[in-house]
């Protein structure tokens, strides 16, 4: 399943990125890093409330391997097309959110979309369930395991049953 992810990440480096700027890194996690993060994400639903953080930290606990994407850093595309919410790209203030900074550029967003639909196109063809799940990379950010302004993990896992699939929804 290693092997797996390491493919997964092959198809995220080569998908298509705008204006031919790569601002998308990757890693791939198993082992003890893996076990790191699945215990940082039951702590950071515990400490801040957050529901869901549990359920998704046990999900990766039980994975064979975890694909991470980020956004290494919020490059201006120059567009001045005013999705982040500013008429110019040179006004956009960025500041530190809650878990991610922003604004982020619409379009590097879209880099990150169009890598996790690959990496992801590429676990189907080789029949290894996976999820796409936001909760990872907030914590993989903010325990350090990868740098980036906007990080989505990707876990995978090979049994007789897709563990992703019947999940509690969190209260």
């Amino acid at each position: 399943m290693v092997m797996v992810a390491k493919l997964m990440a092959l198809s995220a480096r080569t998908a298509p990125k705008a204006h031919g700027h790569d601002c998308v890194t990757v890693k791939v996690l198993a082992g003890d890093e893996l076990a790191l993060l699945a215990e940082g994400m039951v702590k950071y639903g515990g400490e801040t409330g957050k529901i869901n953080f549990d359920r998704d930290g046990e999900n990766v606990r039980r994975s064979d391997a975890v694909l991470l994407i980020a956004l290494a850093e919020n490059k201006k595309v120059g567009l001045n097309c005013g999705a982040c919410g500013y008429d110019s790209c040179d006004l956009a203030v960025i500041r530190e959110g809650s878990e991610f900074p922003g604004p982020l550029c619409a379009w590097r967003l879209m880099d990150i979309g169009i890598a996790v639909g690959s990496a992801v196109k590429t676990a189907s063809i080789l029949n290894a369930d996976n999820r796409v799940m936001y909760r990872i990379g907030v914590v993989a950010r903010k325990m350090g395991i990868m740098e980036g302004q906007f990080i989505v993990g990707i876990p995978i896992s090979a049994q007789s049953k897709n563990i992703y699939y019947d999940r509690p929804v969190g209260k």
